[in-house]
């Protein structure tokens, strides 16, 4: 009741507007106005019959044993081998904790419980997860165990929601574990944080367990995704993808605490000299999904994994005899290091030119920093 009475006001508010309407030195733009603030929430995967979850088991068994749930097609039995993400049928999962590095309207006071899964479809040499991402690095776990977890962390951590980090190449498993869970009592929203590499059929297959997408639009041209990620025509999956996210489960929403528990949240990193991407990314999400579309223009960015390392040609040489000191030519840097381009932090201009063309092109619901240094809503 008193949320509806807090809606009716908001509507007769002059603040809840969009920015083109907001005045300009007064009001601030509320993300938690209707339509996207809630009374309640229940999750998803509580609402769907029990036929529908059969059928879901089913189909999750069945892509196991011929695995085409990510754009790689590998087709390989799970149960026998492996294919490009490195994982079989148990889930290898490194990292289970509250989680405080979040957006915060999903860490919340208590945190977002993080499940960080071991391996990856994509093969992003600047992967700021690379060690565990790129390998096999975690303990394994049954689809049944990593249920008991999500179990733990709602229980014991009394954390807002499961946040699945780097699931698309464990979607089945997900799928039977978030399954297990309902009958064992989970009531928290389910996370899917993804990059974006994601097959339709995979996603089908979450329609209904899923409450917030959190995709990753990484870059543009097929050529970056080539050299960056070592994938083909990313970009082209990711649109498909982030779209059939937002048709499931539409805008993010809020209940009064501040605390999103439905739908679609956008990140984008900001690569060293690839602002030109980024900005033909945001304003196809504001001309294809949605410009009430929750974007985070992250800033993140720095070199890891294989960026800045010496080139393997060069560091494959033996280095030549080191002549007198008198005799040695002027010094001179000759080792040419990997992936040079993106090879510094990202810029302050750089990502204040990706959120202006965000802004031009009407999106104008964002992650902000909070100012306070602590839980913002």
């Amino acid at each position: 009741m008193l949320c509806r009475q807090v809606n009716q006001l908001l509507r007769r508010s002059r603040f809840v507007k969009g920015p083109a309407s907001c005045p300009p030195k007064f009001a601030r733009c509320l993300h938690l106005a209707p339509p996207f603030l809630l009374d309640d929430y229940t999750p998803r995967y509580q609402l769907i019959s029990s036929i529908d979850a059969s059928r879901k088991r089913s189909e999750a068994y069945a892509h196991l044993r011929n695995c085409n749930l990510c754009p790689r097609l590998c087709g390989v039995n799970r149960f026998e081998k492996t294919g490009t993400c490195l994982i079989g049928a148990d889930v290898v999962v490194n990292t289970i904790a509250p989680h405080f590095g979040e957006e915060p309207c999903l860490q919340g006071h208590n945190g977002s419980g993080s499940v960080f899964f071991s391996g990856c479809n994509l093969r992003c040499v600047f992967c700021q997860n690379y060690d565990i991402a790129h390998q096999r690095n975690g303990f394994s776990l049954t689809p049944e165990e990593l249920a008991e977890w999500y179990m733990q962390l709602q229980d014991v951590g009394k954390v807002h929601n499961i946040n699945l980090v780097t699931p698309e190449h464990v979607v089945p498993q997900v799928v039977l574990s978030i399954l297990h869970a309902r009958e064992l009592g989970l009531n928290l929203p389910i996370v899917y944080n993804t990059s974006s590499f994601d097959s339709l059929q995979s996603l089908e297959l979450l329609d209904g367990l899923v409450d917030i997408y959190l995709p990753d639009f990484k870059v543009w041209s097929n050529s970056t995704s080539k050299r960056l990620l070592k994938a083909d025509n990313y970009a082209a999956v990711a649109m498909e993808s982030i779209k059939v996210m937002y048709d499931q489960v539409g805008d993010l929403c809020f209940t009064p605490d501040g605390i999103a528990k439905k739908g679609v949240l956008v990140r984008h990193l900001v690569m060293p000299g690839k602002e030109d991407e980024g900005r033909e990314i945001v304003k196809w999400l504001a001309d294809n999904v949605s410009k009430d579309l929750f974007v985070h223009v992250m800033e993140q960015y720095h070199p890891r994994a294989h960026v800045g390392k010496a080139n393997r040609s060069v560091a494959s040489r033996p280095d030549p005899p080191v002549e007198p000191i008198e005799l040695q030519a002027p010094l001179k840097l000759t080792k040419p290091l990997r992936y040079e381009e993106i090879n510094r932090p990202v810029s302050h201009s750089e990502v204040a030119s990706v959120r202006q063309a965000a802004e031009l092109a009407g999106l104008w619901r964002f992650i902000d920093a909070a100012e306070h240094g602590g839980f913002n809503i």
